[in-house]
């Protein structure tokens, strides 16, 4: 059986692993399906993962100029606890249930697509990154609920619960969705699906009268601020400065620099300068890799839904929102991130001394990209209040529920880091929760919790998305009766 798991973790590992391959592979199957040419066949899937790479590209970009930004906030707060890393404790965690989880992942796509093929619940989730983070934090809260003597029954349950939160999740935020593209063709595939419904909610709630993010209106002398790369640029030039000079003001000067790897306080500065602009070149990447993909992926994946999985749409990465509201990114990332920074003062203040919940560190990265997906959902229904607001609700519980995550990963919460994005927080708590009566009583209420989801999934899909529902439709209605007052106002003149 040793050769079975090595195929397995093959597929599962150098294939579902990487979006960009999984993407050219769906976008070359879908080609086929409307009978293209050869070389378009080729073409098409080539030039769809090649996107994902340039998409992934930006975004390691972006890391790269985020993590001496977060290390050293870190250090000038004197903050200290856990940082939510979902890359850290999968590799860590992988080394013991690795090969359970490339069973659980293989498996899990094969419930997915059963799943989109005979209900109503059509999305087929393709980011490749989180299966892999989704199916070992399975494997690891199964195992230690169930025992390590019972392996096969926590690759079948996972699987199950897998696939199952792979076509819940993209329905329930579906509307959200059509209201940011405009059209149905797209789903959210991303584990942080709940930090981005509760922005949308929070948005559509508190910001009737706001206006979008994207009609910001700048003074004349400032009307190169309307470029929001520029914008973006200028925003984080800011953001890196103020911390790099704090850090010279607290922190020795060697501790300072070496942050940023600087050989003096003038350099140390210039670096942080640099840093801030390679920020705003990600971010740049990132929204050509995404149009990209879109100009590839969405014709192709019409012929997997005619042949395949009718009326199926292609479950994407949170950075696929992005270029619906650039503004609504960075205003959602800073949100979120004050919102971790409150969060962290209310676990420290109460929620610590009372309950025991580890302190859970701001990341910058998680907080970007979670966070500028929430600014985004937010600004779709509230406007500039909703994506202030949204941002800061994503960031409250992207540090809220991995301190409760901790609590059901056995010896893994005792690790230095924790998944870190809503739906690994709810869904690994709930699961983690329903096995402390034991394996006979944990199975079935596992499987309680997967029919319940994608039951109520199934009735908001008919229900809700089916009909159109559009969340938001009160504050356009408002918005487009000033529009036209304004307009009557201009003629009058």
């Amino acid at each position: 059986m040793e050769w079975f798991v090595a195929v397995l973790n093959f597929i599962g590992q150098q294939i579902l692993n990487v979006p960009a391959y999984l993407i050219g592979i769906i976008t070359a199957i879908g080609l086929i399906a409307l009978k293209r040419s050869a070389g378009q066949v080729i073409g098409g899937g080539l030039k769809a993962a090649l996107g994902f790479l340039i998409l992934g590209a930006g975004a390691g970009v972006v890391v790269a100029s985020l993590e001496p930004l977060g290390n050293l906030i870190l250090a000038v707060t004197g903050a200290q606890g856990v940082i939510p890393t979902n890359e850290v404790i999968t590799a860590i965690a992988s080394e013991q249930y690795g090969a359970q989880s490339a069973y659980v992942l293989v498996l899990g796509f094969i419930v997915m697509l059963l799943l989109a093929r005979f209900t109503p619940l059509k999305y087929i989730f393709l980011t490749g990154h989180h299966m892999v983070f989704m199916a070992l934090l399975l494997t690891v809260v199964l195992s230690v609920g169930f025992g390590e003597e019972l392996g096969w029954l926590v690759v079948l349950v996972g699987a199950l619960l897998l696939g199952v939160i792979m076509v819940v999740m993209p329905a329930f935020a579906q509307p959200w969705m059509r209201k940011i593209t405009g059209d149905d063709s797209l789903a959210i595939g991303h584990f942080g699906t709940l930090g981005y419904i509760a922005a949308g909610a929070s948005g559509q709630a508190l910001g009737r009268r706001s206006r979008s993010t994207e009609e910001i209106r700048f003074p004349q002398g400032m009307k190169f601020l309307r470029d929001s790369m520029v914008a973006t640029a200028l925003s984080m030039v800011l953001i890196y400065l103020v911390f790099a000079i704090w850090g010279l003001i607290a922190l020795p000067l060697e501790e300072a620099l070496g942050f940023f790897g600087s050989e003096d306080a003038g350099a140390y500065i210039m670096d942080a300068f640099a840093l801030a602009l390679q920020f705003g070149v990600g971010v740049a990447v990132i929204l050509f890799g995404v149009r990209t993909v879109l100009g590839e992926l969405v014709p192709a994946f019409q012929g997997i839904a005619e042949k395949v999985v009718p009326g199926a749409k292609p479950a994407l990465d949170i950075p696929i929102v992005f270029p619906f509201g650039a503004n609504a990114v960075l205003i959602g990332f800073l949100s979120s991130f004050a919102g971790g920074l409150i969060a962290l003062a209310v676990l420290a203040i109460w929620l610590n001394p009372v309950f025991g919940l580890a302190l859970i560190l701001p990341g910058m990265v998680p907080h970007f990209f979670t966070g500028g997906g929430a600014g985004v959902f937010g600004n779709a229904t509230g406007g500039r209040i909703g994506a202030m607001v949204g941002g800061f609700v994503n960031g409250v519980i992207i540090t809220i529920l991995p301190a409760v995550l901790l609590l059901v990963l056995g010896e893994f919460g005792f690790a230095n880091s924790t998944f870190g994005d809503a739906d690994f927080g709810w869904f690994g708590t709930l699961i983690g929760v329903s096995l402390l009566g034991g394996p006979a009583i944990g199975v079935v209420l596992s499987i309680v919790i997967a029919v319940v989801l994608v039951v109520a999934a199934s009735v908001f899909q008919r229900r809700v998305v089916d009909r159109g529902w559009t969340p938001g439709a009160a504050r356009d209605a408002h918005l487009a009766e000033i529009a036209e007052r304004e307009k009557a106002a201009k003629a009058n003149a």
